[in-house]
């Protein structure tokens, strides 16, 4: 059994999934899935693939379900190692210039509703798990972000995501961002380190049949970022090897 345990949100499908296949020689993978027989389906193909794997029913709006994990850890690890907050939401239909709704069009209840998955729930579920991760020898937590969360490439006309706004979405991975670059300052003392992940625009069920990355090529980053060395970054936002702008 690998020596690392890893905890993924939103594990049973898309790039969770593919993270969790990919951590096959790092890690015993926790996948989180709201709906539990997906989830058991998925641990399945995990094992067949030779993934030490197993699946807890998991929401991450629950804060009953971010206790029921944190309990199954303590009790049968003793720590965590690994953290990918991979679980998100977009909020909106689907086209090639990102799930819809601008700054002035965007209904309340779903600006809301994504922050509260993308970022309140996601701050709440790692702050809750800080206490097993400061346990690892190596911690690391890797936030799946989105180039659409850089304000930088947002604010420049030469951008190619000048016009993909969707502010819902765009808004809360740069919420995001600032759990990052903030929770990483808290931990410069620690072994933990902590950055975002742009994974590109991966043909997942949110990036769209028309996207251009294979669901291969988009969990690159985060298995990167999940297994970095002692000497590796903390506090940044990478897409592969390469550093994207906040």
């Amino acid at each position: 059994m690998p020596e690392k345990i890893a905890f993924i949100t939103g594990g049973n499908r898309g790039l969770g999934f593919q993270t969790a296949l990919d951590l096959k020689d790092f890690a015993t993978v926790i996948i989180g899935s709201r709906d539990l027989d997906q989830g058991q389906a998925a641990v399945e193909k995990l094992r067949n693939a030779g993934v030490e794997a197993e699946v807890i029913q998991f929401d991450v709006t629950k804060p009953a379900h971010h206790r029921a994990a944190y309990d199954l850890f303590a009790a049968k690890y003793g720590r965590l190692d690994i953290l990918v907050n991979n679980a998100g939401i977009a909020g909106g239909a689907f086209s090639v210039a990102g799930p819809e709704h601008s700054a002035i069009s965007v209904p309340q209840d779903v600006l809301r509703r994504v922050f509260e998955t993308n970022f309140f729930s996601t701050v709440a579920l790692t702050v809750s798990l800080l206490p097993l991760l400061k346990k690892s020898p190596a911690g690391r937590i890797v936030n799946l972000s989105s180039i659409v969360a850089s304000l930088t490439l947002h604010s420049d006309p030469k951008s190619p995501i000048y016009d993909s706004n969707s502010f819902a979405y765009d808004a809360s991975k740069t919420a995001l961002n600032a759990f990052t670059v903030h929770l990483a300052y808290e931990l410069r003392d620690t072994n933990i380190k902590v950055n975002s992940a742009h994974p590109g625009w991966v043909k997942t069920e949110l990036g769209g049949p028309h996207a251009t990355m294979e669901l291969s090529e988009g969990a690159q980053t985060s298995v990167a970022l999940a297994t970095l060395p002692a000497d590796g970054p903390t506090g940044g936002f990478f897409h592969q090897d390469k550093t994207v702008p906040w």
